[in-house]
């Protein structure tokens, strides 16, 4: 099981695919692992190196105690690439994943050669909202809000047709360390990038659930309007798109980074 060196632990990592095709950073979202990209990589991989890692406290990934903010997330993508010799890559974030590609386009922006920002916003949420589930988590642990957590993540029909998709994400979520989730809602709660995202120059695809309770599609469309080199899709899920539509957001994805420069 490969890790990288970040600072205060190390981050577990995946790389698929042939050496000599450009890379693609897969980043996972609040309370899953980096197996949540496991139907978007045999496309993927047909066309680019595809590096997924648990995001920081998640998955095999180290937590050490205390809180962090969103730019921590962001750095431990740059070691992450300096750790594999990585130049450049191209960067696929859902939710909290997508608040680390802003991060990233606005910070690392030398490194970013494409930005696919999903089921996210500038601004997630409720500080009441990450506050109130901060507390549910503290006091009856991460099993007491799952259940509400996979009806915002999934649609109704989607629960029907694949309840074992959805146990195995219930599964993955209720794993998750209680201390590493409540910090990661925290580093999302305080994540306010509305008045900067306006300078990305990444080229960028927005990917929104037109069902998406968590990161409703208006989150989606402010970062269209204002990225000004970007493209807006809307897809029929909720905020775990990439799972409930499989092969329609691989083919969105691939299409995006296949369009010339």
């Amino acid at each position: 099981m490969p890790f990288a060196p970040v600072e205060g632990g190390q981050i577990h990592y995946r790389l698929d695919g042939k050496d000599e095709l450009p890379v693609l950073v897969l980043s996972n979202s609040l309370g899953t692992d980096l197996s949540m990209w496991d139907a978007q990589v045999p496309a993927v991989t047909e066309h680019h190196r595809v590096l997924r890692y648990d995001s920081y406290g998640h998955g095999a990934s180290t937590f050490a105690a205390g809180g962090f903010g969103i730019d921590r997330l962001g750095q431990d993508v740059v070691r992450l690439l300096d750790h594999l010799g990585i130049a450049s890559a191209s960067f696929c974030g859902l939710s909290v994943g997508g608040l680390v590609g802003q991060w990233l386009g606005l910070n690392a922006a030398k490194r970013m050669e494409r930005l696919v920002l999903c089921n996210t916003a500038a601004h997630i949420g409720t500080i009441e909202g990450w506050n109130a589930r901060i507390d549910a988590v503290k006091q009856g642990g991460i099993p007491s809000i799952s259940t509400s957590i996979l009806d915002r993540w999934f649609t109704p029909p989607f629960h029907v047709r694949e309840p074992g998709i959805v146990d195995r994400f219930r599964k993955i979520l209720e794993a998750t360390r209680p201390d590493s989730y409540v910090a990661t809602c925290a580093a999302i709660r305080d994540a306010d990038l509305r008045g900067e995202v306006s300078k990305i120059r990444a080229r960028t695809l927005v990917i929104v659930g037109t069902q998406d309770k968590a990161t409703p599609p208006v989150g989606g469309r402010y970062l269209a309007e204002h990225i000004t080199d970007s493209e807006y899709v809307e897809l029929d899920a909720a905020h775990i798109s990439n799972v409930e539509l499989p092969q329609r957001f691989s083919a969105e994805v691939l299409q995006f980074l296949a369009k010339a420069k």
